[in-house]
């Protein structure tokens, strides 16, 4: 009778344990989508500035057409792939980064330009802009390192595969180069 009771209270501390951690499995893939979504909202604001950026470097630099059509084309690839992949949303945001650095870098050469408080607003905002992605980058990839070792470490790893948790993507720039903000960013 004893030997009875001892294996039913191991065997109701397992189906416990077992719980427990699949809802700390579902708990963490849910933090991690929320702030996937945090970051999506972000690109969405960037998104948004960069018409009004264009506009008003078009109105100085109309003979700099290739990197405002640089700066087009890359905010629509974002666009494109929103809601898709981290790899994919970052791959594209490194080509926002990019053409939105070349655009500072034209304005640098028209001081009328960089004199207009319409532009240095939108210069401002799309500076704030870029520490709430990095701030919301961070948020992200905590979260998906929580949910990747609760996945990947023992006993996690016999649960997630059985109820298919698989480890999420980090959402990450390739180099340090990459992480800077592009020259001309007011900070």
């Amino acid at each position: 009778m004893m030997t009875a009771v001892v294996v039913a209270v191991i065997a109701l501390a397992l189906v416990l344990a077992l719980i427990l951690l699949h809802n700390a499995m579902v708990r963490g893939r849910n933090l991690a989508e929320e702030a996937w979504s945090g970051i999506n909202v972000q690109l969405r604001r960037r998104h948004d500035l960069v018409p009004l950026l264009i506009s008003a470097v078009q109105g100085y630099a109309r003979h700099e057409k290739d990197v405002l059509d640089a700066v087009a084309g890359a905010r629509e690839q974002g666009m494109k792939v929103s809601g898709g992949s981290a790899h994919d949303v970052g791959e594209a945001e490194k080509g926002l980064s990019l053409a939105l650095g070349r655009l500072m870098a034209v304005a640098e050469a028209y001081p009328e330009l960089k004199a207009s408080e319409n532009f240095l607003h939108l210069q401002r905002t799309l500076a704030e802009l870029e520490n709430d992605i990095q701030m919301a980058r961070r948020y992200y990839n905590g979260t998906v390192r929580e949910q990747n070792n609760r996945i990947m470490q023992f006993p996690g790893n016999l649960v997630a595969g059985r109820f298919g948790f698989e480890p999420m993507e980090y959402f990450e720039l390739s180099s340090e180069k990459e992480a800077e903000a592009p020259r001309g960013y007011p900070g």
